[in-house]
């Protein structure tokens, strides 16, 4: 089953021009080739737009369960952030504008769900894993449920 994951870094002090050409890079390439690509190139926004990338694979990996070879950037786009304006004095007490642009990436990853680590919440509000469900025992924990429900198991099979 394919999963995307989405990670976004905002306010980045390098404008917005500069990170595009570094996001064209790695658009629709697989993860560990856009890293690669990403380490050995010599602009200044390889650096964070490489960092988003790892933050965005290990929110795949942690949250959604995805195995990381199968990890691919479907997309990633660089949008205008806020504007800092400050003034340059000039000649003749002139003053001339500068504008200090930030940027917001977004990056979205696909790839295929690992459904053996996948932990799905029941219908009752007890928890499925690996499609047994945990009794509910007042006054223990939760890991005490699954030990007791699967020691029943166990002696069910082995009376059997």
């Amino acid at each position: 089953m394919k999963v995307q994951t989405k990670a976004q870094l905002r306010f980045l002090r390098i404008t917005p021009q500069k990170v595009r050409l570094v996001a064209g890079l790695v658009r629709g390439m697989e993860v560990r080739k856009a890293l690669d690509q990403l380490q050995f190139s010599s602009k200044q926004a390889a650096i964070p737009v490489k960092k988003l990338i790892e933050s965005a694979v290990a929110n795949a990996i942690h949250n959604d369960h995805v195995k990381e070879d199968t990890l691919k950037i479907e997309t990633i786009f660089v949008n205008e952030g806020s504007v800092l304006r400050r003034w340059m004095p000039r000649a003749m007490g002139r003053a001339t504008p500068l504008r200090k642009k930030s940027s917001h990436i977004t990056v979205v990853l696909t790839g295929e769900a690992d459904e053996t680590k996948k932990e799905v919440k029941s219908a009752k509000g007890g928890s499925v894993f690996d499609g047994k469900e945990s009794l509910s025992v007042k006054g223990s924990t939760d890991k005490e449920k699954v030990v007791e429900k699967n020691k029943k198991e166990v002696t069910k099979k082995t009376k059997k």
